[in-house]
């Protein structure tokens, strides 16, 4: 089997079952698993894959450059957006993440909501502009991936702060990796915003589901609920579950009515 080939069925595999093991492909395919891992090397160089202890994942595509993700899955992050606004109370102190679905929160955050905003995201806090909240800005280094400040001096600001509730933004949900990005600093940061708050809810987008990126945040029953635009009765919301997380519907899927989740 050509190298191409072999690639295009790890890709297949990926895309199909969430994930792959080496030594299982290779006994499927014939082939030995020094080839399958080198494929994998190239697979996650080319940030098509993400390499793990004897596998793979799929590699997420949130991790594009900040204008090319603007314009990924719009729909499915209003949706996101809306059930995220719906878990804000009156007069709350909110914290918001970086990214392109917490600027879709703003849009659907009434212009009314009179509590305070903390974000360490100048493009989160200028969306902020016409609304009556309090807007409050940590600063510091600006990793300009995801338009926020990072580094020394944003985690000193950050752990002076607190609030009722934190979104975090993430570029991958999966059941093995749990909540994962695509840079280690940008990991610490949210870890810290997350310590800072009462309860922290994960933005999950379509882009984001079944998907991993290098760098762990948090466990997925180490933060209240994944707001996941996910069908209720999709396997990877049972797998989801399975793993500890606590999926909050969108308004485009079924609710659990006792529980207001997936």
């Amino acid at each position: 089997m050509l190298a191409a080939a072999r690639k295009d069925a790890l890709l297949e595999r990926l895309r199909r079952d969430g994930r792959l093991v080496v030594k299982d492909v290779a006994l499927e395919l014939g082939l030995s698993e020094d080839s399958i891992r080198r494929d994998l090397r190239e697979l996650d160089a080319a940030g098509l894959a993400v390499r793990v202890y004897g596998g793979a994942l799929p590699a997420s595509p949130a991790v594009a450059d900040y204008d090319a993700r603007g314009s990924v899955a719009r729909s499915s992050k209003a949706r996101v957006a809306a059930a995220a606004v719906a878990l804000i109370e009156p007069g709350a102190t909110v914290l918001l993440d970086g990214g392109t679905t917490t600027l879709a929160l703003v849009d659907a955050l009434p212009r009314t909501f009179a509590g305070t905003v903390i974000t360490h995201s100048p493009t989160v806090a200028a969306a902020l502009l016409h609304h009556e909240a309090e807007v409050i800005v940590i600063g510091g280094r600006m990793f300009k991936h995801s338009a926020v400040a990072c580094g020394s001096a944003a985690v000193e600001a950050a752990q002076k702060i607190s609030a009722d509730i934190f979104f975090l933004g993430v570029t991958g949900v999966h059941p093995a990796a749990g909540l994962t990005t695509g840079d280690a600093e940008e990991a610490a940061m949210k870890r810290v915003l997350a310590e800072r708050a009462a309860e922290t809810f994960v933005l999950a987008s379509e882009e984001k589901l079944g998907a991993a990126s290098r760098f762990g945040i948090l466990p997925l029953d180490g933060v209240a609920g994944v707001v996941a635009d996910l069908e209720r009765k999709a396997p990877l919301s049972t797998e989801l579950r399975a793993a500890g997380a606590r999926l909050v519907g969108t308004g485009g899927v079924a609710r659990d009515p006792a529980a207001g989740q997936l």
